[in-house]
């Protein structure tokens, strides 16, 4: 994995949600989206994980804390979904959080509560593991 390769899929992927918000639009419960943004995967091709466990450690023992990340995109990119009047920083905790129990070098934070996904609807985190992944 590379910079270039997770920065493609990171480009891809919000394509794919702005062309599910493009058929939508705002104002759509937060299930309706991750269920067209599922179809849209599989159309495009993209592999990914559904609802998908994150796993906690505590004091060497695993804990079911019944915690799920919306996706994980091709083992990498984790992506949360909000359909929200504005995003909150726990939403921001949330998605860094699951970064780090993943283990995952990027996510993407999208709330399709919004009048245009690429300018106001999404955000992008990077965790130390990009860092040094390579260029190309």
């Amino acid at each position: 994995m590379t910079k270039k390769y997770l920065d493609e899929l990171t480009y891809k992927v919000i394509g794919c949600c702005i062309t599910v918000h493009n058929a939508l639009g705002p104002g759509l419960l937060e299930s309706v989206y991750h269920k067209c943004l599922l179809e849209e995967f599989k159309y495009q091709g993209i592999r990914f994980s559904s609802e998908l466990i994150v796993p906690i450690e505590y004091r060497n023992v695993q804990l079911d804390a019944l915690l799920r990340a919306d996706f994980l995109v091709e083992d990498c990119l984790v992506i949360e979904l909000k359909a929200v009047e504005a995003v909150l920083p726990i939403h921001e905790a949330q998605l860094i959080t699951y970064l780090k129990l993943l283990d995952a070098p990027k996510g993407i934070l999208v709330n399709f509560n919004c009048t245009n996904i690429f300018h106001n609807g999404q955000k992008t985190y990077v965790t130390e593991k990009y860092k040094y992944l390579d260029e190309k």
